[in-house]
């Protein structure tokens, strides 16, 4: 069984009138390789004639943004001429390789209704070798996500991608990368082997659980030594969700600055300059 090193707590980091919770980097934690960021919008209910999430148009470069809106939906588009709405159940999976243009808002249905909201971005790392791959998005609603059901009905896995008990997930990502979200009812129990050199990605998004032993609740990320192979988790409330994944660690010099992620100072310098000069696209309404 794999033992806990830390418990970490998201931090309170509101963006506008978006309740937003910060679950990395944090004081205590910078990155999980090659987990780079996790936001927590939400949740909360917005009110009718709203202005929707504030993600207008921004650049990306060096890595992939996995988003998981469990109530509400997004509105992406990108300066590689993908548009799509996803709504409650459904992810987002956007390579942003070598730099590309999007935005992240609400449709305009959300915005005259409201309506409750809760979405996970996730950011993760692109080795070396396909930091300047081509960029991709990926947009599917819950009935294109398989479902894995465990436990006599107490545990449900959500497979985005990677195997999951014999069953594979929705997207067959660039590297070797398992991501699912993960519904408990009380007492749904989860056992999971993962090697041992495997970096574990364990955020709980509702609830309470015992993980590995230890006890853990709603907004807290937990992060593993790398000394056994074990993983198992059993919900204490009902309802319980985790945000649950793993992956091999690249080992690789980090440099993240805004909307970059690289591998040194001066590959940022030339994101910023290839930006400015337009390559990442001609953004259009």
């Amino acid at each position: 069984m794999r033992t806990i090193k830390a418990v970490h707590q998201a931090q309170s980091a509101p963006i506008a009138d978006l309740t937003t919770y910060r679950a990395l980097p944090t004081n205590s934690v910078d990155h999980l390789d090659p987990f780079l960021f996790l936001n927590h919008h939400g949740p909360q209910t917005y009110p009718a004639r709203n202005r929707g999430l504030p993600f207008g148009p921004h650049p990306h470069r060096g890595f992939e943004t996995v988003t998981f809106i469990l109530e509400g939906d997004i509105m992406h588009q990108d300066s590689g001429g993908h548009r799509s709405i996803i709504g409650p159940g459904g992810i987002q999976w956007m390579t942003a390789g070598r730099g590309l243009i999007h935005s992240e808002i609400s449709s305009d249905e959300f915005k005259q209704a409201g309506g409750p909201l809760e979405i996970l971005q996730l950011w993760v790392n692109l080795p070396a070798r396909l930091k300047m791959t081509e960029p991709n998005y990926i947009g599917l609603q819950q009935p294109e996500i398989p479902a894995v059901t465990l436990d006599e009905g107490r545990v449900t896995i959500h497979a985005v991608s990677g195997e999951w008990h014999g069953t594979a997930g929705a997207v067959q990502p660039l590297t070797d990368m398992s991501l699912a979200t993960v519904n408990f009812r009380q007492d749904g129990h989860l056992n999971l082997p993962v090697t041992a050199e495997r970096t574990i990605f364990c955020y709980i998004i509702r609830g309470r659980l015992r993980i590995n032993g230890q006890e853990a609740e709603a907004r807290q990320l937990l992060e593993f030594n790398h000394d056994g192979t074990g993983f198992e988790a059993q919900a204490l409330t009902d309802d319980a969700i985790l945000l649950l994944g793993h992956a091999a660690p690249f080992g690789e010099p980090i440099v993240a600055a805004g909307p970059f992620v690289m591998n040194s100072e001066a590959e940022i310098r030339h994101a910023y300059q290839d930006y400015q000069a337009g390559s990442f696209g001609t953004w259009t309404e």
